[in-house]
C-alpha cells in the first residue's frame, strides 16, 4: 500500500494509503509526507520531535510510524491523552520516509532502533525474523487477565496476522481492508441498490452490471462518467477478485509455500477485475490511469465506484457536491456466499533492543487497548480493532453520513490474510511484473500459472 514498498505503504493500510495516486509521479498516499506541515504539527505537541532518533529527551520512548497530517492528528491525541495519564513516560516521535522498513533496519542496524514500531501485515515478518522485534507475549502472559480481556474484545483475524512462528510480534491497531465506495445520487438515478452488508454481497456478473449500467460516454466515444475506479494498487486489488472466486492467493496465507495465480478459480477472478478495464471499458485503463487520480474522479461525479479503504474517508465525507455510501466488493461463481477482502490491519511492535521496554510496553498497552481504541473510533481516521470501541457510539458519530456502517464494523470478521512471509519484496516484484501484463492486456490470467508461478513457488520453497 516500492520497488517491493509502494503497494504495501499505500495504505495506511495511516497512511500501504496503499494507493496509486493517480499521476504516478509522486510518492504514494501513506508515504513521504509534506515534511514542513508536518514538522510543524509536531513542533506544537509535547516537544515532540518530527524526524531522526538524535536529540530530544534521551528517557523517551521513541514512536516509529508513518501518517498523513491529519492521522498523525489522531496519533496526537492518543500520545496526549496516554502522557496525562501517565505523565512518567514521555513520547517521542520519528516520522517514516518513504521506504518505513529499510529506515527501521537503518536505525536498528545502527543501534538506534525506535522503541515503538508501527508493523505493516506485509512487512513485519521480515523484521521478526531478524529478531528485530519483541515476542510481546513477555507482557500478556505475565497478565493474562488483560489478556483475555482483549482477545475476547479484539478479532482474532486481525490478531493472528501478526503471529509468527508462534510469536505475537505486533497488537493491531487499525483494520484498513478494502471496499468500494459509491455515489448514492448515481446509483439513486440508475435504480441500483448495492449490498449493505458483506454476507449479502452481490456477484461478479451483478457488480458487471451495475458498472456498465453507471458508465456514460459522449457521442464522440469519450467516457464522462466511469462505472468503477480503483484507489488502491490494482494487482492488490485483482487478488481481492481472486479470494472472491473461492480460492485464496497464497498457501498458506502465513509463511507460504506456493501461490493459486495457477487456480483456475483465481485466475478467473483476476481476469474479471483487467476486464472491467481492457474488455468491458467500464474502468479506466492502465494509461488512463497515468493522468488523473481516482480519488479526483469520484470526488468529481465522474466515477459511480471506489475501490479503497477508510483511510479516503476524510476525502469524500461532509462535501455538499458528493452523497457517498460504502457497500462490499462482489463474489465470483466459485465464492461466496459472502464477500471477503484483504486484513489490512497495522499494529504497533516493541524493538527488541529496546531499552525501555517496559515503558514501551505501557505505550503500546494502551494505543491498542480500550482507551486508546476509543480515541482512534472517535477520530473517524481509522477503523478501530476491538468490538468495544466498533460498536461504539464514538464510532457511529464519527460516520454521520454513512448508512451502510456494517461494512466497516464487520469488516475485520469478512477480512483473510494476503500473505505474510520475510521474503515479500521479492514476491512482489515478481507479481508486478506478470500482474501488470495482464492489466495492460498484454497477456492473460491464465498465463500467471506458468513461470510467474514456478518462480514464486520457487522463491517460497527455498525458505522452508
Amino acid at each position: 500500500m516500492p520497488q517491493p514498498f509502494r503497494s504495501t505503504l499505500a495504505r495506511e493500510r495511516g497512511g500501504p494509503g496503499r494507493e496509486n495516486d493517480g499521476a504516478r509521479g509522486g510518492f504514494d498516499r501513506r508515504t513521504l509526507l509534506r515534511s514542513a506541515g508536518l514538522a510543524g504539527l509536531f513542533g506544537v505537541s509535547g516537544g515532540l520531535g518530527a524526524t531522526g532518533c538524535a536529540g530530544g529527551d534521551d528517557d523517551a520512548v521513541t514512536f516509529f510510524f508513518q501518517a498523513r497530517p491529519e492521522e498523525a492528528r489522531a496519533r496526537l491525541r492518543i500520545i496526549d491523552e496516554f502522557q496525562r495519564r501517565r505523565p512518567d513516560i514521555r513520547i517521542r516521535t520519528i516520522m517514516s520516509g518513504p521506504d518505513p522498513l529499510q529506515q527501521m533496519l537503518t536505525y536498528c542496524a545502527g543501534g538506534k532502533c525506535p522503541d515503538v514500531l508501527m508493523a505493516w501485515e506485509l512487512l513485519y515478518a521480515g523484521l521478526a525474523d531478524r529478531g528485530v522485534l519483541v515476542d510481546l507475549r513477555e507482557f500478556l502472559d505475565r497478565d493474562p487477565e488483560y489478556a483475555a480481556r482483549l482477545r475476547a474484545d479484539g478479532y482474532a483475524t486481525l490478531r493472528d496476522t501478526f503471529v509468527w512462528d508462534g510469536g505475537q510480534y505486533a497488537l493491531p491497531e487499525q483494520w484498513s481492508g478494502v471496499f468500494v465506495y459509491y455515489n448514492r445520487k448515481l446509483f439513486d438515478e440508475a435504480g441500483i441498490r448495492p449490498p449493505v452488508r458483506w454476507s449479502q454481497a452481490w456477484t461478479f456478473s451483478e457488480f458487471l452490471t451495475a458498472a456498465q449500467r453507471l458508465t456514460h460516454r459522449d457521442p464522440d466515444g469519450r467516457t464522462r462518467q466511469w462505472g468503477f475506479v480503483d484507489a488502491w494498487v490494482p494487482y492488490f486489488s485483482a487478488a481481492c477478485f481472486g479470494m472472491n472466486n473461492g480460492c485464496e492467493w497464497f498457501s498458506p496465507p502465513v509463511r507460504p509455500t506456493r501461490t493459486n495465480l495457477g487456480d483456475a478459480r483465481f485466475a478467473e477472478g483476476l481476469q474479471f477485475y483487467a476486464d472491467l478495464a481492457v474488455r468491458h471499458g467500464v474502468a479506466p485503463s492502465v494509461g488512463d490511469r497515468q493522468s488523473v487520480s481516482a480519488q479526483d474522479l469520484f470526488r468529481s461525479g465522474r466515477a459511480a465506484m471506489l475501490m479503497g479503504g477508510h483511510w479516503l474517508y476524510s476525502e469524500f465525507a461532509g462535501r455538499d457536491d458528493l452523497d457517498v455510501d460504502v457497500t462490499v466488493l462482489p463474489v465470483g461463481p466459485h465464492g461466496g456466499p459472502g464477500a471477503i477482502t484483504d486484513i489490512g490491519s497495522t499494529g504497533l511492535a516493541i524493538a527488541a533492543a529496546s531499552p525501555r521496554r517496559e515503558q514501551a510496553w505501557e505505550f503500546v498497552k494502551f494505543a491498542t487497548g480500550p482507551e486508546g481504541q476509543a480515541i482512534i473510533a472517535e477520530s473517524g481516521l481509522f477503523v478501530p480493532v476491538l468490538r468495544s470501541a466498533m460498536g461504539s457510539p464514538g464510532f457511529a458519530a464519527a460516520h454521520p453520513g454513512l448508512r451502510n456502517l456494517e461494512v466497516f464494523t464487520e469488516g475485520p470478521e469478512n477480512s483473510r490474510p494476503l500473505a505474510v512471509t520475510p521474503l515479500w519484496g521479492k514476491v512482489e516484484a515478481l507479481l508486478e511484473r506478470g500482474c501488470n501484463r495482464v492489466l495492460r492486456g498484454a497477456a492473460t490470467a491464465v498465463s500467471l500459472g506458468g513461470q510467474t508461478s514456478a518462480d514464486i513457488d520457487q522463491l517460497l520453497g527455498a525458505a522452508v
